[in-house]
């Protein structure tokens, strides 16, 4: 078996950090195609972090405290926020590299090992999430960062070392690490993997391994509780309960069963069933077993995921390759399972090919993209002003309205086309109203027209997705509040004001916080309105 240059594989890994994490730094800026209103939420707690606020303690959040900080660390060294992600991009990279080099010359030889790391590396420069659409974005980059260390724990696990290559304390820190980061990251890819994780370990009797898997855990949770408090741990499990019990956005994407079984997904999760009984079928019992009991965990990341993209699909690929059995395993049908699993891993290449191609130029496709008729996407913050898109998508707005309402030629049909839920204030019904495009021109409107109205210094909960405000004007961050919004009334006790914007962009959000405030017995003062918003201050009865 052809063994790894350990020097050769860190000169070449180093190589793709230099050159996907450079590319964009060409550039001069961070010039997004899409998702806006993620970055925004993304830059209200990267920013409330660089000043010294934690998630979950400070404001609400389910998305862990390590998926932001690397991003706040620069900010907080003075870097703009734009340049503080392409940093954050080179330093998470950087720190998964060793890793890398420790799983490839250990389980995984040959060029597949070579091209296996650098993706991993990649997962953690690109500047899409993944799919095929390609617009540059820095939008869920924290599940990118997830996959790349799911890359590099997993096969720790489903592989037995190379001959000769065997650190099991080693392998150990690196699973224990690689688990409460994500953990810290996105609980989603901790609750998916750590059964299979410790599965495996228990089934190969690998108790050194485990032994300082979880060592290196505690240290990783002692740390953060010395540097956050015991009471870290409670908020942040609370902040996912507030998640977990909400309807606002039970999931991002496909129901479970179609993520599994639709047809945009049927032939990936066939590949990896079909992998599944090749492997025991060859002799590979405990693969077999840790690869079935993996599958629902990666269908359920998928599913937990925006844009329902099974990024797992290059691990199983090198997964199938690396546990070919010898020419000539056949099973019961007489088939060559070495070319079965040859097969599974093609299909999975396949199937994985267009998100791992987009992933791997978006850093190219963004150096080399039209900047023209771009604006700040933080105009408020000129420190920040290296993140800009194009000015149409932020100042263009653009409103989905009812067009069955009373009056219109369609009325006679409402009753049968199942309206939307309507936002009722103080018994008085707001029409339907979403909000398209044009976030960054409503928040300046609004905060421009509060503090010409003597509202500045003021804190603000507002009825919609993110309560940004702060960002466009005088005004301090609401403690407690969400910078996007899962549920709850959380920051309204220490909200000054309650703003109703009259066209938001998640309408549903609007009628949600409404009843939530109804039901928990907050009386509604309106204190002003404008042709963008209402405001009220929410008082609850002793």
């Amino acid at each position: 078996m052809q063994k790894t240059n350990p020097w050769r594989l860190t000169g070449l890994l180093l190589l793709v950090v230099l050159i996907f994490g450079g590319a964009p730094l060409l550039k001069g800026a961070f010039y997004i195609g899409k998702h806006e209103g993620d970055t925004l939420h993304m830059a209200e707690i990267v920013l409330r972090m660089a000043r010294g606020e934690w998630p979950h303690l400070d404001f609400m959040t389910p998305i862990g405290v390590l998926a932001m900080a690397p991003i706040a660390l620069f900010v907080k060294l003075g870097a703009g926020l734009g340049h503080a992600i392409f940093y954050a991009q080179i330093l998470v990279a950087l720190i998964l590299l060793p890793a890398a080099v420790r799983v490839v010359g250990s389980r995984i030889p040959g060029r597949i090992g070579w091209a296996y790391g650098a993706f991993v590396m990649i997962l953690c420069l690109a500047l899409v999430h993944g799919e095929a659409e390609r617009s540059v974005s820095i939008s869920m980059h924290y599940n990118r960062w997830s996959w790349a260390i799911a890359y590099l724990i997993v096969p720790l696990v489903m592989l037995a070392p190379i001959e000769g290559q065997s650190r099991p304390k080693l392998d150990g820190i690196i699973i224990g690490l690689g688990l409460a980061a994500l953990l810290l990251i996105k609980t989603t890819y901790f609750i998916s993997l750590a059964p299979t994780m410790a599965i495996g370990l228990l089934v190969r009797r690998w108790w050194c391994v485990a032994g300082y898997a979880v060592l290196a855990g505690l240290a990783v949770a002692a740390a953060v509780t010395a540097l956050a408090g015991p009471q870290f741990w409670l908020a942040y499990l609370g902040d996912l309960l507030t998640v977990a019990q909400s309807d606002v956005r039970p999931q991002p994407g496909e129901p479970l069963a179609a993520v599994a079984g639709a047809p945009a997904f049927m032939g990936a999760s066939l590949a990896l069933l079909a992998a599944v009984i090749f492997l025991r079928q060859a002799g590979r019992m405990t693969e077999g077993l840790l690869l079935m009991v993996l599958a629902p965990g990666l269908i359920y990341i998928v599913y937990q995921n925006y844009g329902n993209d099974p990024q797992w699909l290059l691990m199983l690929a090198m997964l199938a390759f690396v546990l070919r059995p010898a020419a000539g395993t056949v099973n019961g049908f007489g088939w060559d399972l070495r070319q079965g699993l040859s097969v599974c891993a093609i299909l999975a290449l396949a199937f994985g090919f267009p998100s791992a191609m987009n992933l791997t130029y978006s850093p190219f496709r963004h150096l080399f993209a039209d900047v023209e008729k771009t604006k700040p996407l933080l105009p408020g913050q000129p420190q920040h002003a290296d993140i800009l898109t194009k000015a149409a998508r932020i100042y263009g707005v653009m409103e989905l309205r009812e067009g069955d309402d009373e009056g219109s030629p369609y009325f006679a049909y409402r009753p049968i086309s199942e309206p939307a839920d309507v936002a009722v204030l103080n018994g008085e019904k707001l029409p339907y109203c979403e909000q398209q495009s044009g976030f960054i021109a409503t928040f300046e409107v609004m905060a421009h027209d509060l503090e010409q109205a003597g509202y500045a210094g003021k804190t603000f909960l507002i009825t919609d997705l993110f309560s940004s405000l702060w960002l466009f004007g005088d005004f301090p961050p609401t403690k407690g509040a969400a910078p996007w919004y899962y549920g709850g009334l959380s920051g309204i006790e220490n909200a000054d004001y309650v703003i109703i914007p009259l066209c938001p962009s998640a309408n549903k959000v609007r009628v949600g916080m409404l009843k939530s405030l109804d039901k928990a017995g907050y009386t509604l003062t309106e204190v002003r309105r404008t042709p963008v918003y209402i405001m009220v201050t929410a008082k609850k009865a002793p």
